[in-house]
């Protein structure tokens, strides 16, 4: 595939795992590989923590540990703005996100603030050319993994039990907010005729 996922130990479903390589040693230099698996643990201790991946399999965390960006946001700084390409998919572990848009003469209109556990941008995933449908700002200082929209399809695409997974925990989420959006629509609509 070219991406890198077959040095991860991640193949295709029909083909078998070949040995793993031997590594080379190398004198008087020190081996990082402790230091590789710690950050992986700690980063698959942080996924369970996210309902996205609460009951995943131990190496489906692994495989999408590996593929996991650690970025921080300062309060009212962007993850990213209406109209940005999507790049990939965003889990809260420390702070809060806003979602929101900006409607014209009204100003800032918060869809909701996100708190550790949540995630946001899961349809940049499942839509391919759709650009982003709202704004994602740091409510406060915050700390997110961002998965990689390439990255993660690979994967998905190698290892379909694991894409049956996600999609169908992206559906349930998009059917919620659609549920909330629609109710809101509601109130809205009840609340202007009065």
């Amino acid at each position: 595939m070219g991406s890198g996922l077959e040095e991860l130990g991640i193949i295709d479903d029909g083909e078998e795992p070949s040995a793993p390589a031997e590594r080379p040693r190398t004198r008087g230099a020190p081996v990082a590989e402790p230091e590789v698996d710690d950050r992986l643990a700690a980063l698959v201790r942080m996924l369970r923590q996210v309902s996205l991946f609460e009951g995943l399999l131990p190496i489906h965390l692994r495989r999408i540990s590996a593929l996991c960006q650690e970025v921080e946001f300062r309060t009212s700084e962007p993850v990213f703005k209406h109209g940005d390409p999507g790049d990939g998919l965003y889990l809260i572990l420390e702070g809060a996100v806003r979602i929101s848009r900006t409607v014209s003469g009204m100003g800032e209109e918060a869809l909701a603030v996100l708190k550790p556990g949540h995630y946001f941008g899961e349809m940049s995933i499942v839509d391919d050319e759709m650009p982003r449908s709202a704004d994602a700002i740091a409510h406060e200082p915050s700390r997110l993994l961002k998965l990689p929209k390439e990255d993660l399809r690979d994967l998905m695409f190698v290892d379909r039990e694991l894409a049956y997974e996600l999609l169908w925990r992206f559906v349930r989420t998009l059917s919620a907010r659609l549920r909330e959006s629609n109710d809101r629509l509601l109130m809205l609509t009840v609340s202007s005729k009065f």
